[in-house]
Formats: C-alpha cells, sequence, structure tokens
C-alpha cells in the first residue's frame, strides 16, 4: 500500500473516525490535487473556448393618456394605456409575430441561420434561447403604479443585438398601430353599415306611411264621392216625386178652378161679390188668417205651371243642396295632398328620427383612422450595445470547476480510506490468531504497524 494505517488498541466500531479519516485525505492530498487541478484546467479551457454571449434589454412603459385620447374619445374604440401596454407585450412574445420579423429581415440574422434548414427551424433555435420578455411592476406607491415590460435579447459577439431588439421594438409597435387603424377602419364600416341600414328602415318605413296615407286619402275621396252621389241620385228621386206631387195638387185644383169657373186669380170675398150681385149695399169684410185654396189662383194660372212642370227636364234647380253636392264632386276630382305626396323631390327630408342618424354617420366619417403618429408606448430605456459579455461567466465557471474538482478528488480519497480500512478490519481480525500461534507473550491490544 502508498500509505500506512495503523491498528488502533481498542474495538473498532461501525462509528467513523474523523482523526483518522483527515490523516488519511491529508496523507491523499496529492490525489485530491490533482483532480482539482484537471478540473480547474478544464473549466478555464471551457470558460476561454465559449463564445462570449452578450445581453440587450429594453424597457417599455404605458403611454402618456394624452396620446391616446383621441382614440378612445371618439367613442368607437377604447384602449387605455395599460391595455396597449399589454397588447404591445403580447404582439412582443408571439411567435407568429417574431417569425414575421425574423422572415422581412434575414440579413440581420444570418449567424443564426443555419445552412440546409428552413427558416422556420433557424428561427425556432434563435427564439427559444435569445429572446426573453418579462412583466415588471414599477411604481412608487399606488397612485403611479404600473405595469412595465422588459424585454432581453441574448446575442453572441458580431450581432448587433441592440440595433435587432429595437427595431423589432418598432416593429412590433408599427404592427400593432396597423391592426388598430384596421379595427378602427372596420368598426367605423360596421357602424356606417349600421347607420345606413337603420335610415333604410327608416326611409322604407316612410314610404309605406306614405303609401298608406295615400291610399287612406283616395278611399276617403271614394268614399265621399260615392256618399255625394247617392245622396244627388236621392235627391233627384225626391225632386221628381216632388214635381209628381205638384202635378196631381194642379191637376186637382184646375179642376176646381174650372167648375166654380175661376180662370183668373180670386179670392174668396170677389167670389161672395159676384154671387151677391143687385142686393143692398153690403159692408164687405175679409181676415186672412189661413192660405186661400190653390184654385183660387185660377185655371189659367194653374195650367200654366201645370204645362211647365211637364215640360221641366231636370229638378237639379230646384234646391241648393244639389249644387252643394255639384261643388264637394268637383273638389274631389283632385286631392291635392295627395299630388303634394307624390310630388316630394327629397323624401329623405321628411324621415323621421334620422337627423341624429345622420349626424353620427358625419361624425363617424370625419374620424381619422391615420395612427401612425399616436404613441401606443412609451419606451422608457431603448436597447443599447453591452460592453461585457453576459456569458460565459469565467470567473464563476473557474471557481464551479475547482469546487467540482476538490469535492471529486475528496470522494475519490474519502472511497480508497474506507477500503483499506475494510483490509485494516479484515487484518485485525484474523491476527491475534497467527500471534499466538507464533508468540503466546504478545498481546492482542498493542500497535501493530503494517506496511
Amino acid at each position: 500500500m502508498s500509505g500506512y494505517f495503523e491498528v488502533p488498541d481498542r474495538p473498532s466500531g461501525d462509528d467513523l473516525d474523523f482523526w483518522a479519516l483527515f490523516q488519511s485525505l491529508w496523507r491523499q492530498k496529492l490525489i485530491v490535487g490533482g483532480f482539482v487541478l484537471v478540473a480547474g484546467a478544464c473549466s478555464v479551457g471551457y470558460a476561454m473556448l465559449s463564445t462570449p454571449i452578450f445581453q440587450a434589454h429594453s424597457i417599455l412603459k404605458p403611454a402618456p393618456i394624452n396620446e391616446l385620447d383621441a382614440l378612445n374619445r371618439s367613442e368607437v374604440y377604447t384602449l387605455p394605456p395599460a391595455a396597449a401596454l399589454a397588447r404591445i407585450a403580447s404582439s412582443l412574445g408571439s411567435y407568429e409575430m417574431r417569425l414575421s420579423f425574423f422572415r422581412e429581415n434575414q440579413q440581420l440574422f444570418a449567424p443564426y441561420i443555419i445552412p440546409n434548414q428552413s427558416i422556420e427551424q433557424s428561427f425556432d433555435a434563435f427564439n427559444r434561447s435569445v429572446i426573453a420578455l418579462d412583466a415588471l411592476d414599477v411604481g412608487k406607491d399606488a397612485a403611479d403604479f404600473a405595469r412595465a415590460v422588459n424585454l432581453t435579447l441574448d446575442y453572441p459577439k458580431g450581432v448587433d443585438g441592440a440595433f435587432i431588439l429595437n427595431k423589432f421594438v418598432d416593429y412590433v409597435i408599427e404592427a400593432e398601430r396597423q391592426h388598430i387603424s384596421a379595427d378602427v377602419s372596420a368598426l367605423i364600416k360596421n357602424r356606417l353599415a349600421e347607420i345606413q341600414g337603420k335610415i333604410d328602415v327608416a326611409r322604407a318605413n316612410y314610404q309605406m306611411d306614405k303609401e298608406a296615407k295615400i291610399a287612406a286619402l283616395i278611399e276617403a275621396d271614394n268614399v265621399r264621392r260615392a256618399r255625394l252621389q247617392d245622396e244627388l241620385s236621392a235627391l233627384r228621386v225626391q225632386l221628381k216625386l216632388l214635381r209628381a206631387d205638384r202635378i196631381a195638387v194642379l191637376n186637382e185644383a184646375i179642376s176646381i178652378a174650372r167648375s166654380l169657373g175661376i180662370r183668373k186669380p180670386a179670392t174668396q170675398s170677389s167670389l161672395a161679390e159676384e154671387t151677391m150681385n143687385g142686393s143692398g149695399s153690403v159692408i164687405k169684410t175679409e181676415v186672412n188668417s189661413q192660405q186661400a185654396p190653390l184654385y183660387f189662383m185660377g185655371s189659367d194660372a194653374l195650367e200654366a205651371e201645370l204645362a211647365t212642370l211637364r215640360a221641366r227636364k231636370s229638378d237639379d234647380f230646384v234646391t241648393a243642396r244639389t249644387s252643394e253636392i255639384a261643388k264637394e264632386l268637383q273638389m274631389l276630382q283632385v286631392n291635392r295632398e295627395v299630388e303634394g305626396l307624390k310630388a316630394r323631390l327629397n323624401e329623405d327630408l321628411f324621415l323621421d328620427n334620422v337627423q341624429p342618424l345622420r349626424a353620427e354617420a358625419a361624425r363617424l366619417q370625419s374620424l381619422s383612422t391615420d395612427f401612425s403618429h399616436v404613441q401606443l408606448v412609451s419606451i422608457d430605456q431603448r436597447a443599447l450595445p453591452s460592453e461585457s459579455p453576459v456569458k460565459p461567466r469565467r470567473a464563476l465557471i473557474v471557481l464551479a470547476g475547482l469546487i467540482s474538482g476538490l469535492g471529486l478528488g475528496l470522494l475519490v480519497a474519502f472511497a480508497r480510506y474506507q477500503v483499506q480500512c475494510m483490509r485494516t478490519r479484515s487484518l485485525r481480525s484474523a491476527l491475534p490468531r497467527v500471534l499466538e500461534a507464533q508468540d503466546p507473550l504478545l498481546r492482542p491490544a498493542e500497535t501493530v504497524r503494517i506496511e
């Protein structure tokens, strides 16, 4: 063996003898040192040969309220600063957005593009290893508490990582501006289509109401006209009957007048005077309290009236009502209200409850959908080139290598110590019998040096 172990003079149990262990490790310090030197040399070699990795980072914070005020006051699209930051953060972490930026700027990622591999495969390796996105809580108190986004990019020497990161942030912000512009345009278009639909409904309702009103007016005129014509027909029949009755009365009166010999108009007093001719003086008194019978008109007058009635063609002139009916029928020939409704040139002026809709449509059409100058987020810190690499950490790697070598060396030394202890115990158990056989005076408790 390469070392010497003394067998203790007391029985050895299962407890570990730390002093003997320390002595054994100290005797094997060359072995432990060798492991430390080898591990240290390997860690130094790895630290020196590893590609330096630099890191660039950029911090984004919510934009000021006034930057998004015009967009939020449009009543079409609402985007608070915190929501805008969350939207940008989501896009920064989007695989599709990163892949799109990678495809459009392949000249910036030349060191990451692997020959005989697709763009997606090269990008996947780049995306998983070098881009990190963290959300930070910033703000001194609850009044100015906000969320911030920290975007970091690890890149090897020879790559302008700060430029790539800044360009990627600008690319995402511009893409979100375009998305918001497209969303606002679509919302305005949909809102205008909705307003136009309401106006079309109002126009259709107006047309239906107008046609119903015209139909009601025409129907009312037709009913009025029919009633007037019925009244006129009935009035004419009535006048004809009255004329027939008058003719009958005249025939009767003529017959009476002829029988009394009254040809000229007379009175009762004149008729009495003719009957009392030749008598003495008579005082005639006539009281006209009642209408005189028709035959007193005389047969000549009555026959003249009878002839006239028989020769009459129309009785319309007898009553004024026939002329009034004729007037009303003439007025019903044309309905000026219906003519006015049909003659309207711009019927949209008469639509109900559409002025607010037209005002809203005019307001929506005046809204701008160009958000190229809108600041969605505030770039609190733009990425700057790093002067010192973050990977590898040479001192830490060397220290870890030395510690690993020391641990491995101690482990090997401890294993050798355990093996030697096991051999020593086996020798001690067999040594007393051998010594007693050779020299009975030799005590087992005496110390025996074994080489």
